[in-house]
């Protein structure tokens, strides 16, 4: 990995920007994207595309979108002590929010707030067990002596809580750990990719980018893809690993390559685009792995748009994403990388037809 991708997996994953509030992301996405390509649009949501244009007007529209959004909190009331309840924004393993530590945005400024929890002195006499609490029990904290001191600092209901976290290397430098690889992967991907095509003309009309809101329901995908109208639709994004314990009878495994998802409950891989996906791999020797996921992604949302566009997922297994530490495998964003790079380079109108042929 050189120096550049390095300072931007830092940069854009320890960005802060949860579903609704990715302006931050999108500002710092759109300047560095902008160069790479001939055109940008941006739907009414806030979802940011780039395309490389090409001059034969029967060149498929072929359409990558990673998404910008990572998971958080909204504030929802404010107690008289001051603390403050929230509900999620996105998929949260409660065991896994409390005592940590987070950013609190609000309009007249942002201010550190953790998350908390219970001492194991005040269990005591309980029985000594803690329960397992619900999201929307876990009260966030941010120093505030009362309800009208937090107000007086700007804070209200809508408010957000973002993870706060630095990305750094693993000491074998083989993995780093960081929050949000669940997606700025894609926001990377897109543009180091862009940077290799940047003085190649692909045979197809070229859209990469980036959606929001994808983690509450997949929403921006569906004005991004009614605004571009792409022929066949890439998701480009990061997956659960399950490979903690062993690889055996397990699905995402760090270090074996890009993944292919071949289905999860609401995306089955059209035959032909997998055997596209397949014969690019292959020609390009690029590792990838099948992956089975029991979550979907924005490709779900692409395939339903227009008369029925062939989408599909593409992207790495992370450990412990939708937390505030999550571990990733370098060579796996290597290969997704080249991936993307090949896939683009090769997908013409002959190519597309065999996709869409009977």
């Amino acid at each position: 990995m050189d120096n550049k991708t390095w300072e931007r997996i830092k940069k854009y994953t320890e960005l802060q920007g949860t579903s609704g509030q990715e302006v931050n992301i999108r500002q710092a996405f759109r300047q560095e994207l902008s160069p790479l390509v001939d055109d940008i649009k941006q739907d009414g949501l806030g979802g940011v595309f780039g395309i490389k244009e090409n001059p034969n007007v029967h060149a498929p529209r072929v359409m990558f979108a990673a998404h910008m959004d990572e998971v958080g909190f909204i504030v929802t009331q404010i107690l008289p002590s001051g603390a403050l309840k929230v509900e999620a924004i996105g998929g949260w393993n409660p065991t896994v929010v409390s005592s940590q530590r987070f950013t609190l945005f609000t309009a007249k400024g942002n201010y550190p707030v953790v998350s908390s929890s219970i001492s194991p002195h005040l269990l005591r006499g309980h029985g000594g067990v803690p329960t397992l609490p619900k999201v929307e029990d876990i009260l966030f904290d941010a120093g505030f002596v009362d309800r009208q001191e937090a107000q007086k600092f700007g804070v209200f209901p809508g408010d957000f809580i973002v993870p706060e976290v630095t990305t750094i290397m693993s000491a074998n430098k083989k993995r780093v750990i960081s929050k949000a690889w669940d997606n700025r992967f894609g926001l990377v991907t897109t543009l180091d990719a862009l940077d290799a095509l940047k003085d190649e003309n692909t045979p197809n009309t070229l859209i990469m980018g980036a959606n929001v809101q994808e983690e509450v329901g997949l929403r921006g995908a569906h004005g991004a893809v009614n605004l571009l109208k792409p022929d066949i639709f890439f998701a480009i994004d990061s997956s659960a690993a399950d490979d903690i314990a062993g690889s055996e009878g397990r699905q995402g495994i760090l270090d074996h390559g890009t993944l292919l998802r071949v289905f999860d409950p609401t995306v089955i891989l059209p035959l032909r685009l997998k055997e596209f996906l397949l014969s690019v791999a292959e020609d390009n020797h690029i590792p990838y792995q099948y992956f089975v996921s029991k979550g979907g992604t924005d490709a779900a949302a692409a395939q339903s748009e227009h008369t029925g566009i062939p989408s599909v997922a593409l992207g790495v297994a992370s450990r412990y994403i939708h937390t505030h530490q999550t571990v990733w495998s370098i060579a796996d964003y290597e290969a997704a990388k080249d991936f993307v790079i090949a896939i683009a380079k090769n997908l013409d109108e002959t190519n597309l037809k065999t996709i869409l042929g009977d």
